[in-house]
């Protein structure tokens, strides 16, 4: 039952850091890792909001953990906003340059974030190092909406939200094989010819994006010999030179184990996107990281298109 509110003095602004890392993580054990705190420290702290407000800000379950009430979806927005002025207040008084800090969470596709985002970001803590970062290099879509990450690197635009959106780069895929392989099986010397081999390629069904569905596209009918949602797994099974795959040049094309098959017929270009909400365009931090991983895929044009193969870091 919601009771009278107490008076606005009385509320302890510290609670809110509780209350946005249990709406965020949806359980008080998640939340006390990275509050770094106990369980019990979680649980008192929404409880010392709640009845500071007079309002039951969670549904607490068994089975779905913490739910946020209507009243605490409301009080969402206004914590989100609330930290994000105090961040960008900090960065104001605090200058640029080293004195940036605070944490940033990056989600990207696995193979992009894998093999070219995680090494220039190491570049990037050298000139930052108050700066913590999360990289998560997943397959599978990225929800900003529910605070997953901070900044998105994907392959699709969003199509609505109040997000600060613009295109990252293009890149290129092109086919590969082992020598070993090529040495085994029937010769490639046209399109008609790759009837006769088999391919590794997504699991149709289990794609995140219609993307990433380039082998019916480009070889259609193809034999396929081995599925995954992983594109490291599909790189690492073409390494075994049983089969050919398309892989993203900037994932195959370091590698002098594998080499590139009718390069001039088949090949696929596609592009990221790179965006953050709104809310974060006035964190410094933020637009820093961004206008950095915009400079180093301008800089690794030629890599990302697989007209050159080593990256520049």
């Amino acid at each position: 039952m919601q009771k009278t509110p107490n008076s606005p003095s009385e509320l302890n602004w510290d609670d809110l850091k509780f209350f946005l890392e249990v709406a965020r993580t949806r359980t008080a054990s998640s939340a006390a890792r990275r509050l770094g705190v106990d369980y019990t420290t979680v649980s008192r702290r929404i409880g010392a909001l709640e009845k500071a407000l007079g309002a039951l800000l969670f549904e607490r379950s068994r089975a779905n953990g913490f739910v946020l009430t209507a009243e605490g979806s409301h009080l969402l927005g206004y914590a989100e906003s609330l930290e994000n002025t105090l961040q960008a207040a900090c960065e104001q008084v605090s200058g640029t340059g080293l004195a940036l800090s605070g944490n940033i969470r990056i989600g990207s596709t696995e193979g992009f974030g894998t093999f070219f985002i995680a090494p220039q970001l190491s570049r990037f803590q050298e000139r930052y190092p108050n700066i913590t970062l999360d990289l998560m290099p997943v397959p599978h879509f990225i929800n900003l909406s529910r605070r997953d990450a901070d900044i998105a690197v994907t392959l699709e635009r969003p199509e609505r939200g109040p997000y600060v959106c613009s295109k990252l780069c293009d890149y290129r895929l092109k086919l590969y094989a082992t020598t070993a392989y090529l040495e085994r099986h029937p010769p490639i010397r046209s399109v008609d010819d790759l009837a006769q081999h088999s391919f590794i390629t997504y699991v149709d069904d289990l794609v995140f994006s219609p993307e990433l569905l380039y082998l019916e596209r480009t070889v259609p009918n193809a034999n396929t010999a081995f599925r995954s949602t992983s594109v490291i797994a599909q790189y690492t099974a073409t390494l075994q030179g049983r089969s050919l795959a398309i892989l993203p040049c900037f994932v195959a094309a370091p590698d002098t184990r594998l080499v590139e098959v009718l390069p001039d017929d088949v090949h696929v270009t596609r592009r990221f996107w790179i965006y953050y909400r709104e809310d974060l365009r006035r964190l410094k931090r933020i637009t820093v990281l961004v206008d950095y991983l915009k400079s180093a895929t301008d800089q690794n044009r030629a890599f990302l298109m697989g007209e050159e193969r080593a990256l520049i870091v």
